[in-house]
């Protein structure tokens, strides 16, 4: 593998153990992925990666992102960026961040209170902001729905194959192109760190 890119278009998030495994893959043990802060004490908790797992290939990194990214997969793209492991490519993200507990009242019901928000490593609150890209890239309408289409399970017929015959992604080309950027970078800097050799 020479580069990779993470779709997070549409992942609407889950589960926040999840999320930091996930940046986890792409950082050093014990980096710092997120934080949460809150008026309580408690409330102020920092979330790293595993400090067991091993070190893995640096490998060029993009990620993609859309207004339908949201809550762990904001946080997996605001480390990322923040720790300078990954070009965001797309739009900005939902900013869904906050913590939100359940407090049970004397009638019998509940109250749902935000409590606390989620801050990248960078210290950028995500919730009701998002998480911008590093390049900016948008998508039709059209473009959209064939996107949307194209994931579906059902969507490998013939007919399905003809319609998509001629979609170009082009928030998914910009990150190729953003990483092929990269990777001729990176050789010319390990080509003029090497010694001249004579030609006598």
């Amino acid at each position: 593998m020479q580069a990779f890119i993470l779709d997070l278009r549409y992942n609407p998030g889950g589960l926040l153990g999840s999320a930091v495994n996930v940046a986890g893959q792409f950082l050093p043990p014990n980096t710092l992925v997120a934080s949460t802060e809150g008026r309580a004490q408690s409330q102020t908790k920092p979330y790293r990666s595993s400090a067991g797992q091993r070190a893995r290939p640096k490998f060029p990194l993009a990620v993609l992102i859309n207004g339908g990214s949201a809550s762990g997969s904001e946080i997996v793209a605001g480390a990322l960026q923040d720790l300078n492991r990954a070009i965001l490519v797309g739009e900005t993200t939902f900013g869904k961040g906050s913590v939100q507990s359940v407090i049970q009242l004397q009638d019998g019901s509940a109250l749902r209170l935000t409590t606390a928000k989620y801050y990248t490593p960078g210290h950028q609150v995500i919730h009701e902001h998002g998480v911008a890209p590093t390049i900016r890239a948008t998508l039709t309408l059209d473009q959209e729905r064939l996107l949307m289409e194209q994931r579906r399970d059902d969507a490998q017929d013939e007919e399905s194959k003809k319609r998509f015959a001629n979609f170009h992604d082009t928030q998914l080309d910009r990150a190729v192109d953003a990483l092929k950027g990269v990777m001729i970078y990176a050789d010319r800097k390990i080509d003029a760190k090497k010694p001249a050799t004579s030609t006598n």
